[in-house]
């Protein structure tokens, strides 16, 4: 089978003692960078010196189909450099490819960033949406706040020090100043920091630079955020889509706080 397995995001102590057990017995190891791995066998004092494979963004469509015949024999764990692979890290292909294939896939769990991010930063997490690595040019990064503007849900990022504070000013332009949220750095780390402030006050705090691995965490838009035509407008999407206009109104009334029945009576009036 393909085991997927979650490694420490920064704290060597939240590795798990079915990992510690998976590591110590493998005989294949696919993973997103054979050096990272190389050092969290040593740094857990793991003696097994298993056969190694790289599987990265790069090789992983071509990498699969050897994964996938190793494993029709053997176990093959399947490790990112840290959280969990597939997770905006390598293992998503293989794993479609692998399903496709009849091979039984499983995962030990484990720290994640997103989930990590999401518990400590003091937005709500009933509903959330991980919308993976924030764009590295100004124009899709703006493009995509501007899309995300009416989404209720808690949002979690994925950025870089080095534009984090760009990042923030982006979103505080798009989504609004006084919109909440958090800058969680260097989770489970020595210098663990989690900055929580309004996106203008984050920006400015950004400015003079930010260091260590950077999980953006976005309170979603409030109800009073949305108009009726702009909750109109996503009913109109849900039904060109295919759903039943009554189901699409309770959507959309359901994640965006606006009424059921205002809803449907716009949108039976706009036909």
């Amino acid at each position: 089978m393909i085991i997927l397995a979650a490694t420490p995001i920064g704290n060597l102590g939240d590795a798990s003692s079915r990992l510690i057990e998976a590591l110590s017995e493998a005989t294949v190891i696919a993973s997103e960078d054979t050096r990272t791995t190389s050092k969290l066998l040593s740094a857990l004092r793991i003696e097994n010196r298993p056969k190694l494979i790289a599987l990265h963004d790069h090789n992983e469509t071509s990498k699969s189909p050897e994964i996938i015949e190793l494993a029709r024999e053997n176990d093959v764990l399947v490790l990112s450099d840290a959280g969990m692979p597939t997770v905006s890290d390598p293992g998503f292909h293989l794993v479609e490819a692998a399903a496709a294939a009849g091979i039984q896939i499983t995962v030990i769990p484990g720290p994640s960033a997103v989930i990590t991010a999401l518990a400590v930063a003091g937005l709500p997490t009933d509903r959330f949406t991980f919308e993976g690595f924030l764009p590295r040019k100004q124009g899709e990064r703006k493009s995509a706040f501007r899309e995300l503007a009416r989404e209720s849900r808690t949002m979690v990022f994925f950025d870089s020090p080095n534009r984090i504070a760009e990042s923030l000013a982006d979103a505080r332009d798009e989504l609004g100043a006084d919109r909440p949220a958090a800058v969680c750095r260097e989770l489970t780390k020595m210098y663990e920091e989690v900055k929580r402030g309004t996106l203008a006050e984050l920006a400015d705090w950004a400015a003079v630079g930010v260091r260590g691995e950077i999980v953006l965490v976005v309170g979603g838009a409030t109800a009073a955020t949305l108009t009726v035509e702009e909750g109109l407008a996503q009913v109109h999407v849900l039904v060109a889509a295919g759903m039943r206009l009554k189901e699409a109104t309770t959507q959309v009334a359901e994640e965006t706080g606006l009424s059921k029945r205002e809803l449907y009576q716009a949108a039976l009036s706009s036909r």
